[in-house]
């Protein structure tokens, strides 16, 4: 087996196992357990890809601070989710999310520079975001925890425009790039069925669609420290 087949063998396997803890934590409900487990095992994930990269050496030194970046970001998406767990530190563990999504945004930025396109694939993701956040009438929160969710529906749309713009950038290489946008995705929808069941009325169907959406956005960029440090070679 190859080099390279070894280690999609590996993000396979690890996919199946965080996903499989995402499966037990839906069912068994035991956050402090199975949600914290399943959260290291993403971090877990992203180490081992940033130490195989190291090894394999990175194509310039702007892949290697976007692995450092999303190992960072990571890490704070961890802490971020655990905290989220007591319910009196939903801010606490949404500033920590938001942190991480920072860290994300930057490290794309290492990708490729800032642009227009940027911007307009931001505003447009932050301005249906915003229409969601302030039409829909079966949310709960207001005053405080209103600007809290628009701030932070702010960064993650930066990190998702971000990450949309970046599939038009020829010199980046087809396979991370959408690696890095799927994630980014799923990681925002995951969010918004967090706000809906958080804010909407508590229905088990949107907790289980952020569950099922976040875990494997996670081990898609987790994934992604070790197809971006490759850069343009296919």
């Amino acid at each position: 087996m190859t080099k390279e087949k070894k280690i999609i063998l590996f993000n396979i396997i690890f996919a199946v196992i965080v996903v499989a803890f995402d499966v037990i934590y839906a069912i068994f409900s035991n956050p402090w357990v199975f949600k914290t487990t399943t959260s290291m095992l993403f971090v877990a994930g992203g180490v081992v890809n940033l130490i195989i990269a190291y090894r394999s050496g990175f194509a310039d030194n702007k892949y290697k601070k976007f692995a450092y970046l999303m190992m960072i970001g990571l890490i704070f998406a961890m802490l971020g989710d655990i905290l989220l767990i007591p319910k009196e530190l939903f801010i606490v563990g949404a500033g920590l999310f938001a942190v991480g999504h920072v860290f994300f945004y930057i490290a794309y930025l290492q990708l490729s520079k800032f642009s227009w396109r940027d911007i307009i694939c931001s505003a447009i993701i932050f301005t249906a975001s915003l229409l969601v956040i302030l039409l829909y009438k079966g949310f709960t929160f207001e005053g405080i925890m209103q600007i809290v969710v628009i701030i932070y529906a702010l960064i993650i749309s930066l990190m998702l425009g971000k990450a949309l713009s970046n599939l038009f950038v020829k010199d980046m290489p087809t396979l991370s790039k959408w690696i890095i946008f799927i994630g980014s995705l799923m990681f925002f929808l995951s969010d918004l069925f967090l706000l809906f069941y958080m804010f909407g009325g508590k229905l088990i169907v949107f907790d289980n669609l952020c569950l099922g959406f976040y875990y494997p956005a996670e081990v898609l960029l987790a994934t992604s420290i070790y197809y971006a440090s490759r850069g343009e070679r296919r």
